[in-house]
């Protein structure tokens, strides 16, 4: 008797039933990861990091310096994000700096995406 119930037990914690999101509610839309146009300091990686995830960018910039003086990698992560993710759009009357130009013509090499600002 004992062991009946434990092997009910054990299949009913088995066979989980995965929650599902009723088919009337709408799902919240998905953010894309963009480099921020306008909180930009060289890139705008870490002001996008911040927008997207609603840390202060001065957390990820002093993250990414102490990634970088603790074995260099922050510097290799940092190009790498800045030549992968897209940028969001400048502001008004703003025009990409020659560094952003050469990463976005880089990132359509290497994505095959035609970049966001020119």
């Amino acid at each position: 008797m004992v062991l009946a119930a434990r092997a009910r037990q054990a299949r009913t914690m088995t066979s989980a039933t995965t929650p599902t999101q009723p088919a009337d509610q709408p799902r919240p839309p998905v953010r894309p990861f963009l480099r921020s146009g306008t909180d930009r300091m060289a890139g705008g990686v870490c002001g996008g990091l911040a927008e997207y995830t609603g840390i202060d960018a001065t957390l990820w910039r002093i993250g990414a310096v102490l990634f970088t003086l603790t074995g260099g990698a922050g510097v290799i992560v940092y190009l790498l994000m800045w030549v992968l993710v897209p940028s969001a759009p400048l502001p008004e009357g703003s025009r990409p700096s020659i560094v952003e130009q050469w990463a976005q013509r880089l990132r359509a090499v290497l994505v095959g995406d035609r970049g966001r600002n020119g």
